[in-house]
């Protein structure tokens, strides 16, 4: 996802889930040009797009396990110094969180939804 980190604030990712990701990734290679990498997921594949320079930029990933219940939309990811203090402002501060912390890799991550509705991932990264 990100090698080196980005300021905190920074917005370090963005995801797309959707239940045919195949179709969406092909959408994508036509419509900007996008190369398409496939991740392993077990018994499927997810997609991590490149830009033209071969940088990774984005993903595509299938609405399945935990991402079953995420709305199709562009996901950003959102760096954020301490997950667990970003959660608890955002319940205090109106928002509620609608995927629990889980860990990848040596980073952690959750899913937000703010006051108005957006929806938006929080990521914590080791250094």
């Amino acid at each position: 996802m990100v090698d080196s980190p980005k300021p905190v604030g920074s917005i370090v990712w963005t995801d797309l889930t959707v239940p045919d990701t195949e179709t969406v990734r092909d959408f994508y290679q036509s419509v900007v040009g996008w190369s398409v990498d496939p991740v392993a997921m077990g018994d499927y594949e997810d997609f991590c797009v490149e830009s033209e320079d071969g940088e990774s930029v984005a993903g595509i990933c299938h609405a399945r396990g935990e991402n079953a219940n995420l709305p199709a939309q562009w996901l950003i990811y959102i760096r954020v110094l301490n997950l667990d203090n970003s959660i608890e402002q955002c319940e205090a501060n109106g928002g509620q969180v609608l995927q629990p912390p889980r860990d990848m890799g040596e980073s952690r991550m959750a899913v937000i939804q703010d006051p108005a509705g957006a929806v938006a991932a929080l990521f914590e990264q080791k250094e």
